[in-house]
């Protein structure tokens, strides 16, 4: 990797030689119940996505006040360097980067590549005790909004207000409209289909077989093939913002494009009145 991804991703051999570091601190955002708990890197202190990174009222990210809380216990300080590691190829943790990003963190906050997966793999040590630490006062900065997309921001683009370029970063069977959600999902959309103008890279594209990010030079070459280089701003989407936050990472942290991430995503734009949709497949709502 270059500069420009070191700046914003830690090696699992990096992180396990500064589990001690007093100016680093861990937090762990995972999906399936029960990980953390079981065993999880030494250090490393739990972020409930469902409940600690969001608004469990409005769908929205996690006020300051709440985020700042969390924070707080686990003595993060202004020059702390955060970073986050999950299950699910780093999906959520990528949506822990991006919402901490909101809230000024910048590249103070890194994800590590290849998150659970390689770090397991590798054998690294894990542990089931749970981190105590002195209390910090930090203070967060309010929300910077450039980060972060909503549904007029799409529109904007896909009515030519805007030149910019919208990524899809579902499956293709998602974009296409043969299904509206991933397997075993829950669906939260009353249409399939996808954005008008919008790039299907699935998020897989720009990763290893170990979880990590492919070098920089491929997955700018990746986008290149898309028409996304960097010239126009750019808007990633996927299902609930999870898997798009992963795409919005590579992107705005690692080849440092202007890019939003769209947290809204299908689920917004899917059940939005009166917005264009694209369905190549034939699949409408049966009103089920």
């Amino acid at each position: 990797m270059t500069k420009a991804a070191t700046d914003s991703l830690v090696t699992v051999d990096w992180l396990n030689e500064h589990l001690d570091d007093p100016k680093v601190r861990v937090f762990e955002v995972s999906v399936d119940p029960g990980v953390y708990e079981k065993a999880h890197i030494p250090g490393a202190t739990n972020l409930n996505w469902h409940t600690d990174l969001v608004d469990t009222i409005n769908r929205d990210i996690a006020s300051r006040e709440k985020l700042e809380a969390q924070l707080r216990k686990a003595g993060v300080e202004n020059d702390t360097t955060v970073i986050i590691y999950g299950d699910h190829n780093n999906w959520f943790a990528a949506w822990g980067a991006w919402v901490l990003d909101v809230y000024g963190f910048g590249t103070r906050v890194k994800l590590l590549d290849g998150g659970r997966k390689l770090w397991e793999a590798r054998k690294l040590p894990l542990t089931d005790k749970l981190p105590a630490f002195k209390a910090s006062s930090i203070t967060l900065p309010e929300r910077d909004n450039s980060l972060r997309a909503r549904l007029t921001n799409v529109l904007d683009f896909v009515e030519g207000r805007i030149d910019g370029k919208l990524v899809d970063i579902r499956s293709s069977d998602e974009y296409l409209g043969k299904i509206f959600a991933p397997e075993g999902v829950k669906e939260l959309s009353i249409r399939a289909g996808h954005i008008p103008q919008a790039e299907n890279v699935p998020w897989a594209t720009i990763v290893n077989e170990d979880g990590t990010y492919k070098p920089l030079d491929e997955i700018r070459r990746i986008y290149a093939d898309k028409g996304i280089d960097g010239s126009k701003p750019v808007i990633t989407y996927c299902r609930i913002g999870e898997r798009s936050s992963h795409t919005w990472f590579a992107l705005k942290r690692l080849l440092g494009y202007d890019a939003r991430n769209y947290d809204g995503s299908w689920t917004e734009y899917g059940n939005a009145v009166g917005v264009p949709v694209v369905n190549k497949s034939g699949t409408v709502w049966l009103g089920k």
